[in-house]
């Protein structure tokens, strides 16, 4: 059996939203029929990542209803999260590839198939049509939140707003693919549009949910789709005294399945000195490249060539 870490939460059962009023499964537009954003949340980009489902199903019961504008409601890979196993929770992380690597355009609307491609081409005209987008995801490391702001400051600008968490990150993106959070607006420094993905923790810790909760709550009142009124009784989490940027300047991707690291590392590990050696990959020696380098979300559970394991960053 393979080892994971403690499940502390239990997998929602999500059937009920299956019927939705767009014509796509589990995807609900609320429509408050007043002008305002079009604002969406998105779970289960990754099927064993289900904080977020949790977080929409507390939307759900708590009755929410956008004041103005729409608000779009989605979980993505339902598919692999029906796979889900106790027993082996990484194994529903997708079907056939990354959900969060397909969204370029030349892969989402060229001739390339899988399931999770054509789960994308049904969710493209929600994300195409949203102003403000908060994706929801998890990790496999015990790490404190994140926020991926994306490649271009105005996602830190959108994230100080929330106050919430500590750690932000402007990152490079990801060699293999596109994510759905720098999609065309969201990626375009000229745009209104504004997106954020958080990073709510371990996957199966219990407080993931409080984060997801919390986070959403933030999100939907900054981006204008529900009051304070009723969004503030229901946050969970007391805000950090400050936030810092994290500004990564490079991946690490793996060459060769012999990529190893150099130590037990699980997110934001500080390496002091410049040169000290992080990861090996065959005849390939990854060293911290400056004194003070940040460590964001190591994981080998994905190794594969082509793969980032870790990314290098500096506090700001």
């Amino acid at each position: 059996m393979p080892e994971h870490h403690p499940i502390e939460i239990q997998p929602p059962d999500i059937t009920p939203f299956k019927a939705s009023n767009t014509g796509v499964d589990y995807v609900h537009v609320l429509d408050s029929g007043k002008p305002g954003p079009n604002v969406m949340v998105q779970a289960l980009t990754h099927g064993n990542e289900f904080c977020g489902a949790l977080a929409l199903e507390y939307l759900f019961r708590a009755g929410v209803a956008p004041t103005r504008g729409k608000l779009t409601l989605a979980f993505a890979n339902v598919a692999a999260y029906a796979r889900f196993d106790f027993d082996d929770p990484d194994a529903s992380r997708f079907i056939d590839e990354d959900y969060n690597r397909v969204w370029a355009d030349d892969v989402l609307l060229g001739a390339r198939d899988s399931a999770e491609l054509r789960r994308a081409r049904e969710l493209r005209p929600f994300v195409d049509a949203a102003d403000f987008l908060l994706d929801i995801h998890s990790m496999h490391e015990p790490c404190r939140p994140i926020m991926v702001c994306g490649m271009i400051d105005k996602g830190a600008d959108f994230a100080r707003r929330l106050g919430v968490p500590a750690d932000l990150l402007i990152d490079t993106g990801h060699p293999a693919g596109l994510r759905m959070r720098d999609r065309g607006g969201f990626g375009d420094p000229a745009s209104a549009k504004n997106a954020l993905l958080i990073e709510c923790g371990q996957h199966w810790e219990r407080r993931a949910v409080d984060v997801a909760i919390d986070t959403t709550l933030r999100f939907l009142m900054v981006a204008g789709a529900v009051d304070a009124e009723w969004a503030k009784p229901r946050l969970r989490i007391e805000p950090p005294p400050r936030q810092r940027l994290i500004r990564v300047t490079e991946p690490v991707v793996a060459k060769s399945m012999d990529f190893r690291f150099a130590g037990r590392y699980t997110g934001l590990e500080v390496i002091e000195k410049a040169g000290t050696p992080i990861a090996y990959d065959g005849d390939t020696v990854w060293t911290a490249p400056y004194d003070d380098t940040v460590l964001v979300m190591p994981s080998l559970k994905h190794l594969k060539p082509g793969t980032t394991m870790v990314r290098l960053g500096r506090y700001e």
